[in-house]
């Protein structure tokens, strides 16, 4: 099992009290910048009751909307306009109702290939942070929220693929898919989502619990080896957990 030094492991008792936990994590990391925030959304299944939660009164009048800007982690490269892509679904959720339209940041779908979208969106983090090299002090992110894929995969980092070594770039094209949807990706680097002050993992269910289990165990999958130079969290509802730590009900 996972040792000291590794994510810290929260486990809520189901669904909804890990998107409830999920909220107050959120918010209170933009509660602690009192100046311009950025977060790091997710695209799956996962987060969707979490979405639902940030645009719900109880959280939409404590986000300062103006100062708080929004970019996605991966990106499926389809038109906006398709039901697969990520930032579409998030923006449905709960950002075109709040936010300021410049303060959303997607993934450009529109350039002729997924190395065109990443190079845009790193030139777009990187006009954003007011510098193209990252520094360990200053991270990027307040916030990036992650989940883990059936193979170990997050973001569009898979398992094997070249793409999960990259050091230096910040954004990488995926030509293929390791999982369905089998289409072309967009995704941040392990470097890029690393810098922030919390990554934030949720993983829920019990078809999760094959991976979780596995990522306990430590096996050498991009979903263990994603780190922010902060605080790595790793939030998970009780049917995800493996039955041997899962403890009576």
């Amino acid at each position: 099992m996972i040792a000291a030094g590794q994510p810290k492991l929260i486990v809520a008792a189901d669904a909804e009290a890990l998107a409830q936990t999920a909220a107050e994590r959120v918010m209170a990391r933009i509660g602690a910048n009192p100046s311009r925030i950025a977060i790091c959304l997710t695209g799956g299944s996962s987060p969707k009751k979490l979405y639902q939660l940030l645009g719900s009164d109880a959280c939409r009048d404590k986000i300062p909307w103006d100062r708080a800007h929004w970019f996605i982690g991966d990106e499926r490269f389809v038109p906006e306009s398709d039901p697969l892509n990520n930032m579409a679904v998030v923006r449905a959720a709960f950002l075109d109702r709040n936010a300021p339209a410049g303060h959303i940041h997607p993934i450009p779908t529109t350039a002729g290939n997924p190395d065109g979208g990443a190079q845009a969106y790193a030139r777009e983090l990187q006009a954003f942070y007011g510098a193209d090299q990252l520094d360990p002090a200053r991270p990027l992110f307040d916030l990036v929220l992650m989940g883990a894929g059936p193979d170990g995969h997050t973001a569009s980092l898979f398992p094997g693929f070249p793409e999960i070594e990259e050091t230096r770039r910040w954004v990488v094209g995926v030509p293929e898919a390791n999982v369905a949807p089998f289409v072309p990706r967009v995704s941040l680097t392990l470097p890029a989502l690393a810098s922030c002050h919390e990554m934030l993992f949720e993983i829920a269910g019990h078809d999760k619990q094959a991976i979780l289990t596995r990522l306990l165990n430590g096996e050498n999958l991009p979903a263990l080896r994603a780190r922010s130079n902060g605080e790595t969290v790793w939030l998970v509802d009780r049917a995800a957990l493996p039955e041997e730590i899962r403890g009576p009900r």
